[in-house]
């Protein structure tokens, strides 16, 4: 039964051709089909340069990902190296096994708030915003014009050509300020929340 999560195998692997090897080994259902007798389960197989990835529905299923793939590449005379790693709804980064993962929406929401808090406080410490409403307008004019009035407003914006950023201290603060530079702009602008890239000088507001 699958347990509503996700988890992920790391497999590294010191040079890039065996990682290619392997990921045509895996992807060639070696894994994938072994899980499933085993389990009934099922996994997916991505790749990095090298790195292979394996992603499972389950602990177990992880697990028992991991041990074939160790059979696989012992069998071709591959070292790796492996971990195993559980994604963090709320933290939206790999975690491992042993950090608590909240269970209730009052748990999901404290440890919302703790994440929200942290981010803040870097934010404040840095000088530099974690996070940032960019705007992407459908004219220079309207850049200059939405500038303007964001300026008007007392926020620190900064424009490139037809596109807009303003630093916010966390994710709430960034999509709350998407949402209000999205009712300022004209109707054909995209205006999104994102993590910022840390180039932006932090101005509190």
């Amino acid at each position: 039964m699958a347990d509503g999560s996700d988890w992920r195998v790391t497999i590294s692997l010191t040079d890039p051709v065996h990682a290619q090897g392997a990921q045509r080994s895996f992807s060639a259902h070696e894994v994938e089909e072994d899980v499933h007798a085993r389990l009934g389960g099922s996994i997916a197989v991505g790749a990095g340069e090298a790195e292979v990835f394996l992603y499972a529905g389950t602990e177990a299923a992880a697990r028992a990902a991991e041990q074939v793939a160790r059979e696989v590449l012992d069998d071709q005379g591959i070292h790796a190296d492996f971990a195993l790693h559980r994604w963090h709804p709320v933290e939206e980064e790999w975690e491992i096994p042993g950090v608590a993962m909240p269970r209730t929406e009052a748990e999901v929401e404290a440890e919302h708030e703790r994440l929200e808090e942290a981010e803040t406080a870097e934010s404040l410490a840095t000088g530099t915003p974690q996070w940032q409403a960019r705007a992407d307008l459908g004219s220079h004019r309207d850049a200059v014009k939405l500038a303007d009035t964001l300026r008007g407003e007392g926020r620190t914006v900064v424009r490139r050509w037809k596109f807009l950023i303003v630093g916010a201290n966390n994710e709430d603060d960034a999509r709350e300020l998407a949402g209000h530079i999205r009712a300022e702009a004209p109707p054909d602008a995209r205006v999104r929340a994102e993590h910022a890239s840390g180039s932006l000088p932090f101005i509190p507001f």
